[in-house]
């Protein structure tokens, strides 16, 4: 029972760092990541500042981290296109678009919720 459990303890901590890897990675190369970033902060400080119910709040600070789980998958489906092959190929654009799309739509969310808060 202690070997198992410190070999799962094990192997979240190596889930940390592999996160922490891909989340340094994806910063040091996407600019649209570190303004997500920003706009997260920024909507986060303001979600704290306004007399907000809890359910509001976590809505708001949830759907911020969603816009930036979305990018980190876009930013993987885009590296992983890329390696398979630089041609340009409608398939590839399809999927790279699909992935914008879905970090599109993820923000719109976000957006939506806070009109909905703010005029409610």
């Amino acid at each position: 029972m202690k070997a198992m459990l410190a070999a799962e303890a094990r192997r979240f901590w190596n889930t940390c760092l592999w996160s922490l890897d891909g989340w340094r990675a994806a910063w040091a190369s996407e600019k649209t990541l570190r303004q997500w970033t920003v706009v997260n902060v920024l909507s986060a400080a303001l979600a704290f500042s306004l007399d907000l119910t809890t359910g509001e709040r976590a809505l708001v600070l949830a759907l911020g981290l969603l816009v930036l789980a979305m990018e980190l998958m876009n930013t993987g489906l885009e590296e992983v296109v890329d390696y398979l092959s630089r041609e340009i190929d409608p398939r590839a654009k399809k999927a790279k678009d699909c992935g914008s799309a879905a970090v599109a739509l993820t923000a719109l969310a976000g957006g939506v919720a806070w009109v909905v808060i703010l005029l409610g």
